[in-house]
């Protein structure tokens, strides 16, 4: 039998899975405590599934809710993207709104595409390591370009270039000289950065530095002597400044970029701008 999901209820669930506490989550949804556990007894009576268990000490998922707790906020994005997309299309003729992440160049793209569509209003917005997919699942952007690897639930992702990395090191710094330099030589230095981002580090015990979040926090850091981050070639000539200097890394994999957009959708410029993508911006070419 279908179940019409209520989407308020499911948005109650997932702030309920996530803080494991009804008295914590009703604050965040700024609703009684009592009205939120009634929502979410509705929804377990609407699925015919037990969604929690719950005892005078504590709340935790059952199987069902774990499983709901994975497909949910998908969904939610899903719906919040619907509305965004409405809302511009109510808010005036043709908009096209393109993502980037920082060193990435679109400029020529969204020049050719606003060249084939005189009335088409393009956008761009820049993204952060954190938010670039998750712009294009919430209906923000209509297509971003994005620095592999990305979770690829609900995406279509479009590879476009890959290019080289740099280690960013101060003035002075002992490897500020070499032609390039290799992960092992870097061992020593403080990581600046998630390094989830740079799987191949290899730093030691403690070496983690002061984690900052933008690529001009991130180059104060390394100018100061605070320690070293790993960066796109693009990004590096984007972000040239004259108390740091950029090394290329010889054993590292090279970054790869792509264009993503949601899956589903059928919108011919989406197409359209993927191919523009592919033809013109190619590891800076779209400068």
């Amino acid at each position: 039998m279908a179940v019409d999901v209520d989407l308020r209820k499911l948005r109650y669930f997932v702030a309920v899975a996530r803080e494991l506490h009804f008295g914590r989550a009703a604050a965040e949804l700024h609703i009684a405590q009592p009205v939120l556990s009634r929502q979410i007894r509705a929804l377990e009576a609407e699925f015919g599934a037990q969604l929690f268990r719950r005892d005078r000490r504590s709340t935790e998922l059952t199987d069902a809710g774990r499983q709901l707790l994975e497909d949910a906020p998908p969904l939610l994005a899903a719906a919040e993207a619907l509305r965004r997309r409405v809302l511009r299309v109510e808010g005036g003729p043709g908009r096209f709104v393109v993502g980037f992440m920082p060193g990435i160049a679109v400029t020529a793209a969204v020049r050719a595409l606003r060249g084939r569509h005189p009335g088409l209003a393009v956008e761009v917005v820049r993204t952060s390591w954190a938010e670039q997919a998750r712009v294009v699942l919430d209906g923000r952007v209509d297509v971003s370009f994005v620095r592999l690897p990305v979770e690829p639930r609900g995406l279509v992702v479009r590879p476009l270039f890959a290019e080289p990395r740099v280690a960013a090191l101060p003035v002075g710094h002992r490897l500020a000289g070499e032609v390039s330099v290799m992960m092992a030589e870097l061992a020593g230095e403080r990581l600046l950065q998630d390094p989830v981002v740079v799987p191949e580090w290899r730093g030691g015990p403690g070496s983690a530095g002061p984690r900052a979040e933008t690529v001009e926090e991130k180059l104060e850091y390394v100018a100061a002597g605070e320690g070293t981050v790993v960066l796109p070639s693009s990004v590096a000539a984007f972000y040239t400044r004259a108390d740091v200097v950029h090394v290329p890394v010889s054993d590292i994999a090279p970054n790869r970029v792509g264009l993503v957009w949601a899956a589903g959708r059928a919108a011919p410029l989406l197409g359209e701008f993927a191919g523009l993508a592919a033809e013109l911006v190619d590891g800076g070419a779209g400068r």
